[in-house]
C-alpha cells in the first residue's frame, strides 16, 4: 500500500473520495457531497441543467455580466494596476468570459487563476481561453478551494481578486457558508476583493422548479453520482432504485434534493456494506437563496465590506462586490 507521502494525486483523490462516500453513507443521517457530482458526466449534465428553461439562475447572472461587466472592469482597474482573478469553480466561464475581455480592453494586467476540483474544467479552459481571448495569461490550478489559495499565495506576491459565481454559495448553508467566506478572508489581504453570486429569495415554485426541471436532467445529475460511485470505487448501486426528490422551505430559504431508496436494499463499495431502508433518504445538495439584507450580514460576520451590488432586470440575482477588512 502507497502511504500518503508516496501516493500519486490521483490515489489520494480516490482515497478521500471513497472516506468522503462511506462516512456519508454511514452517518445517521446518510448523505453525499455534492462536490463529487462533477466527473466528466457531470460537467456535461449541469451544462445541460443550465440550459433548462426553468433553471433561471444562469441565465440571470448572464445578464448581469453581458451588460454590467465593463463596470465590473473598472472597479478593478482602479482597485489595483496589477492584480490575480482568481475564480472558485468557473464551470465553462462562460459568465466570466466577458468579464475578462472586459479587463483585457481596460488593458488591466492580471492573471486568470481558475480553480477547479474538475480536472477537465480546467484542462478546458486552459485550452480555450487562449484561442477566444488572445493574449489573456491563465493559470488554472486542481482541487480543493482554500488549498490552491493557499498555493497561489505562495507564488503570487499581487493583490487578489476572487470570483465565486453561479451562486455557489447556495451549495452550503448559512453557518457553513459564512465559515467559507471567513476562509476566504484568512486567505486575502486587507483592501482585497471578493465577488460572490447569490441566488436572491423569491415566488417558491419559480424556485422548486429549478431544480426539479421536466426534461430529467437535474435527476440525472444527482443520479450520476451514483454511477461515479460504481464506476470508481467498485460499488453496485442500482441508480433505478432510488427517486429524485427536491423540496424547498421559502421560509429558512433552504432549497434541498434528496435520492431517497424506493425499497430495502444494501449496496456494496468494495467490501463495505450500506444498509437502506424503504423511503430512505439520502441528502444530496442544498441551494440556498438569499435576502439582499442576509447577504450583507454574511460580509459583515465574515470580515468584509459590502461595495456595490449588481442585479439583473428581474432582481431575482445579484452579484455581491465585498471587500477585505483587517
Amino acid at each position: 500500500m502507497l502511504s500518503v507521502t508516496t501516493a500519486t494525486p490521483a490515489a489520494r483523490r480516490s482515497a478521500h473520495f471513497r472516506k468522503d462516500v462511506l462516512d456519508g453513507l454511514r452517518a445517521e443521517n446518510k448523505y453525499l457531497s455534492s462536490k463529487y457530482f462533477y466527473d466528466e458526466t457531470g460537467d456535461k449534465l449541469f451544462q445541460q441543467i443550465m440550459a433548462c428553461p426553468e433553471y433561471y439562475p444562469t441565465r440571470c447572472e448572464m445578464e448581469i455580466m453581458q451588460h454590467q461587466s465593463g463596470r465590473m472592469a473598472q472597479f478593478f482597474a482602479e482597485y489595483s494596476p496589477s492584480f490575480d482573478l482568481i475564480e472558485l469553480g468557473p464551470g465553462d466561464a462562460s459568465k466570466s468570459w466577458f468579464l475578462l475581455r472586459e479587463l483585457q480592453k481596460e488593458n488591466a494586467a492580471f492573471t486568470y487563476y481558475p480553480i477547479d476540483i474538475s480536472s477537465q474544467v480546467i484542462g478546458w479552459l486552459e485550452d480555450k481561453l487562449p484561442v477566444t481571448l488572445p493574449g489573456i495569461h491563465v493559470r488554472g490550478l486542481n482541487g480543493e478551494y482554500m488549498e490552491k489559495m493557499h498555493q497561489v499565495n505562495t507564488f503570487s506576491p499581487n493583490r487578489k481578486i476572487v470570483l465565486f459565481m453561479g451562486a455557489n454559495i447556495g451549495n452550503m448553508n448559512v453557518t457553513q457558508a459564512t465559515q467559507f467566506c471567513r476562509q476566504l478572508h484568512d486567505h486575502l489581504q486587507p483592501g482585497d476583493l471578493l465577488l460572490i453570486g447569490f441566488d436572491l429569495k423569491k415566488n417558491p415554485r419559480t424556485i422548486l422548479d429549478a431544480y426539479n426541471d421536466r426534461q430529467g436532467i437535474t435527476r440525472a445529475f444527482n443520479l450520476n453520482l451514483l454511477r461515479r460511485i460504481n464506476d470508481e470505487l467498485t460499488a453496485d448501486f442500482d441508480p433505478d432504485q432510488f427517486e429524485h426528490y427536491p423540496v424547498y422551505d421559502p421560509g429558512s430559504g433552504a432549497c434541498k434534493s434528496y435520492l431517497i431508496s424506493r425499497i430495502a436494499q444494501e449496496v456494496h463499495i468494495g467490501d463495505k456494506t450500506i444498509f437502506f431502508r424503504e423511503n430512505e433518504p439520502i441528502y444530496m445538495e442544498i441551494s440556498q437563496k438569499y435576502s439582499l439584507e442576509e447577504t450583507e450580514l454574511m460580509a459583515v460576520q465574515a470580515g468584509f465590506e459590502p461595495i456595490h451590488t449588481f442585479f439583473d432586470s428581474k432582481k431575482w440575482f445579484a452579484d455581491v462586490l465585498w471587500q477585505r477588512q483587517a
